[in-house]
């Protein structure tokens, strides 16, 4: 009995490896980044939600901040738990370099942004469907940008995603803007996760992103709080 719970956690391994070589394959030219993520949702009745985040982002693994990024929302309930619409807002300071040099300009971006969340679940696979768009006001500029998130969660250590359970996360989200260059960028991910209780779980996650020239690399640290 004990081989065969070795066997098919040194399976489950053998697969999430599988999985995640052929992002390591396209990304090796990458750069290599750290994100340090905060997400919280308050749930404040039955129906209403108070979402709340923050992303601190860096160049490599520490102190040389790339961007950070402060978002909320209120979101509405549409249906018990599985569809969701928020209205938000987000505040994103970036350090961005000036061509090849060392030396950096900021930029400030206000964001207005509606979304609506979809989830259902398949067997043992939880899956996410987000639908984003955003109104930008980045400096001087106003931009529009329309947002597509398709993400994936699969529990290994246990057969339902309950308190103390390790689990496997993947996601594709797609950026289109809606004049010029239509295609912004793709971000791939996938991470391991636990679920320490209905209140807190954590990730620890690679992720590419794929912009219209180059592409970057990124260590992501989660938390994600609902309470």
């Amino acid at each position: 009995m004990e081989k065969k719970k070795i066997k098919k956690k040194v399976s489950t391994a053998a697969l999430i490896l599988v999985l995640m070589l052929p992002i390591f394959a396209l990304s090796q030219d990458g750069n290599l980044g750290n994100w340090l993520i905060y997400f919280g949702n308050k749930k404040i009745n039955s129906k209403w939600n108070w979402h709340h985040e923050v992303q601190y982002r860096n160049y490599n693994a520490v102190g040389d901040l790339e961007q950070l990024l402060l978002r909320t929302g209120l979101g509405y309930n549409v249906s018990e738990n599985n569809n969701n619409l928020l209205l938000g807002y987000g505040y994103i300071a970036s350090e961005n370099y000036v061509g090849d040099s060392n030396e950096k300009e900021s930029v400030n971006e206000h964001r207005i942004y509606q979304q609506f969340i979809t989830k259902q679940n398949y067997n043992r696979i939880g899956l996410q469907h987000r639908f984003r768009f955003e109104q930008r006001f980045v400096e001087a500029d106003f931009k529009l940008r329309f947002r597509y998130f398709l993400g994936i969660n699969l529990p290994l250590s246990k057969k339902e995603m309950i308190d103390k359970t390790i689990y496997f996360s993947a996601y594709n989200e797609i950026f289109l803007n809606t004049k010029n260059d239509v295609f912004d960028r793709n971000r791939l991910y996938n991470g391991i996760g636990f679920k320490l209780n209905h209140t807190v779980r954590f990730e620890l996650g690679y992720m590419n992103q794929f912009f219209q020239v180059g592409n970057r690399d990124q260590i992501n640290i989660m938390t994600f709080v609902n309470f």
